[in-house]
């Protein structure tokens, strides 16, 4: 075996979970060898440098064996070498610890704190008011 589909070899690797989103993201212009937009068929050989680009990062793998049946995680580091630059990764960490500082009110699940103040104010608001009216109008 020389040659290896370069989608197959990415679902192979574990870079991707299913083969069908290795291939959607070739047919998107996200992975590249070399330079060059990789078609899902692209064949790839040992030594080929395959870039993928999952925002906000560009992951980029060296081959160093081929393989075209999924393998396990413990055996990835003997096919593949991961020589992404220390930058992207470090933009990774940034986005990931951002997207935890930078929530807005109102988004997303209440936290603990909102759930309890809204308890709080639901209880104080029955404990002081008549609801009953609201009743008596759907009666008439």
């Amino acid at each position: 075996m020389n040659e290896v589909r370069v989608d197959k070899w990415l679902w192979a690797m574990r870079v991707f979970k299913t083969r069908t989103v290795a291939t959607e993201a070739c047919k998107k212009g996200r992975v590249f060898i070399g330079n060059t937009v990789a078609k899902p068929s692209r064949t790839i050989k040992v030594g080929d440098i395959v870039n993928v680009r999952k925002p906000p990062v560009t992951y980029s793998f060296r081959v160093l064996a081929l393989a075209q049946n999924r393998l396990g995680a413990k055996l990835v580091p003997e096919y593949m070498e991961n020589i992404t630059p220390k930058s992207e990764l470090d933009l990774l960490e940034v986005v990931k610890i951002s997207g935890f500082i930078d929530r807005r009110k109102g988004l997303g699940r209440p936290t603990k704190r909102e759930g309890r103040d809204l308890a709080q104010f639901t209880e104080s608001m029955s404990d002081g008011w008549d609801m009953d009216f609201l009743d008596d109008e759907d009666d008439e």
